[in-house]
């Protein structure tokens, strides 16, 4: 009688110290899908958000483009953005840029997302044009990127770094067949806005005037 009491409470005993274990387990297996789940939300929610009106602080589109055109004949080298070795044309683009500090997407596709585009015909110093791609891999999708050096009401003229005759970093007018290809047009420069706020006052005011002196 007597054993068979101190069997018992001896399995007892066994399962009370068994069970904090177990409870630790299942803790630390709650704790791990916890952390799983918080990075699947992490994940989910770090999208690259490109916020374009902030981009470009103290630099002016003059400056940009004067430094731009300094890099002139320099030979086309795909996937390269150094100039000893030669520009592809978001690599041209990317290093413009980056000379005055200003942070862009490296690839030409990437820009299909950005902010900021701009009917063709405000196109302005400074501002971004993008075009589809002619690699079948990329071709109907954004694949070529130049930088407009033109001024409204001059033809729009773009430098950009090119594979075809030129074989380098040339300025473009925009012909036919770049037009063919055009996507859209991106302003990075928010002075840019405020001159053509200016230009369309300007422009509202001459009217204005001539309806006066008829």
């Amino acid at each position: 009688m007597h054993l068979h009491v101190g069997f018992k409470v001896l399995v007892l005993a066994s399962l009370s110290f068994m069970k904090p274990e177990r409870a630790a387990l299942v803790t630390r297996h709650k704790t791990k899908k916890i952390v799983r789940v918080h990075h699947s939300h992490h994940t989910t929610h770090s999208l690259k958000v490109i916020d374009t009106a902030a981009l470009t602080g103290c630099t002016t589109p003059d400056e940009l483009i004067v430094f731009a055109k300094t890099l002139k004949g320099i030979r086309y080298r795909y996937g390269s953005s150094n100039p000893e070795r030669g520009f592809d044309c978001s690599g041209f683009v990317n290093y413009v840029f980056n000379h005055f500090g200003i942070s862009i997407p490296r690839s030409s596709s990437d820009f299909a997302d950005v902010q900021g585009k701009r009917d063709l015909n405000e196109a302005r110093f400074g501002d971004l044009i993008l075009f589809t791609g002619t690699k079948t891999h990329n071709r109907g999708r954004a694949g070529h990127i130049g930088i407009i050096i033109s001024q409204p009401g001059e033809p729009i003229t773009f430098i950009h770094s090119t594979s075809g005759a030129a074989n380098g970093v040339t300025e473009t007018t925009l012909n036919d067949y770049y037009m063919g290809r055009y996507i859209k047009t991106i302003r990075l420069f928010p002075e840019n806005d405020d001159l053509q706020d200016e230009h369309l006052a300007s422009v509202a005011d001459t009217t204005q005037t001539s309806k006066g002196s008829l």
